[in-house]
């Protein structure tokens, strides 16, 4: 697995091993990527169920100005944090070992609030859902949602303050789903 472009460019990767995981393939991370591009310089960006890092980093790569990471499994983590030094990412990148649903309960703290959040959860567990309806209040006004999702899956057309810009199917297999939290959209 390589950072597709950026200031990583070609940087290859540590992933994760075993059936459990299923890291993002290269075509859909390059369609993310082509969906994401001109709002991602800049940018806070919060990567939920990040396993090895791989959409985060890229999102780095290409001029985010940081990333919070978020994952429950100690081994993802501690790829994550491998991944982030090889990449010499310590000074924009974050890393929270818990999980990704309980951290979304808390309340956000001023500093955990982002302009880009990439969701790439376990499928056929319904966190996808789960997560979306927890995530708004941590979404800045004009900011995206993208998750990742099995195909088929419909998610709603708005949670919260999200409102959905598109959805893309990749065969049966993969669908992504994007939101924005249009200005103005705060829940009081």
């Amino acid at each position: 697995m390589r950072v597709i472009t950026g200031t990583l460019r070609g940087r290859r990767l540590y992933t994760l091993e075993g059936e459990s995981v299923r890291p993002t393939e290269q075509r859909i991370k390059e369609a993310i990527f082509s969906i994401l591009q001109f709002d991602i310089p800049y940018k806070r960006v919060i990567d939920l169920f990040s396993g090895s890092g791989q959409l985060g980093i890229e999102a780095l790569s290409r001029g985010a100005l940081s990333c919070l990471f978020v994952d429950r499994s100690k081994e993802a983590s501690a790829v994550i944090k491998k991944n982030i030094a090889l990449c010499r990412l310590e000074d924009r990148a974050r890393l929270l070992n818990c999980d990704a649903i309980d951290y979304l309960r808390r309340p956000p703290r001023q500093d955990e609030i982002f302009d880009i959040a990439i969701l790439d959860p376990p499928y056929g567990l319904g966190l996808a859902e789960k997560a979306l309806s927890l995530i708004d209040s941590r979404i800045a006004p004009g900011g995206i949602v993208l998750a990742e999702h099995e195909g088929g899956l419909m998610l709603p057309e708005s949670f919260g303050g999200l409102r959905l810009r598109k959805r893309y199917s990749y065969g049966k297999r993969i669908g992504l789903t994007i939101y924005d939290k249009l200005p103005g959209e705060d829940i009081i």
